[in-house]
């Protein structure tokens, strides 16, 4: 079974104001650049022009071609991560995840098998792996927020107080299966 791997399709009065507020906010900047220098950089015309284009493509257009290509992507390396598993186990529980390893947050995917939780990063990390956290070890798991804002964050505690910090799509399904390995 596959968790999380349904892409997040963002609605047309979204876009909208997302292209709007980075227009806006890109019009600032310019304003602030011609303000503080010496000479005349841009006219009104010239930021008008540029902040409505620059909101445009980045509110409208990126988001288009993020969807269309993502998923392509992302669904040809997430098929090609297999963990490494011991004779006698079976993944039960698979989606893609990130596991923050000091500064980088590793992408991958999280595994839950009959005896632990894996998680494999992809080869487009800097550091690449795979993790293997026995049921048995885990002390704790808490809920915690990315940025201090998403909620889609799990912290697993093991109690050798080893910390391991995941973000994962569908957070609360993830926290009841695994859950439901450690009773």
């Amino acid at each position: 079974m596959e968790i999380g791997t349904k892409l997040i399709k963002i609605n047309w009065k979204y876009r909208v104001l997302f292209a709007i507020g980075t227009g806006l906010l890109y019009a600032f900047i310019l304003w602030l650049f011609d303000y503080f220098s010496d000479e005349k950089i841009y006219t009104t015309n010239s930021i008008i022009f540029q902040s409505v284009f620059f909101g445009l493509f980045f509110g409208i257009g990126f988001p288009y071609i993020n969807q269309k290509l993502a998923g392509k992507f992302s669904n040809k390396i997430g098929h090609s991560i297999k963990p490494d598993l011991s004779p006698d186990e079976t993944v039960e529980v698979e989606g893609p995840a990130n596991l923050f390893r000091g500064m980088e947050g590793v992408g991958g995917k999280i595994f839950l098998t009959n005896k632990k939780l894996i998680f494999k990063s992809h080869k487009i990390n800097i550091q690449t792996g795979q993790t293997d956290i026995a049921y048995a070890d885990i002390n704790q798991i808490i809920k915690r927020k990315t940025a201090k804002l998403i909620d889609n964050g799990i912290r697993i505690i093991t109690k050798d107080g080893k910390q391991f910090d995941f973000v994962v799509n569908e957070r609360a399904v993830w926290l009841d299966h695994i859950n439901n390995h450690l009773k």
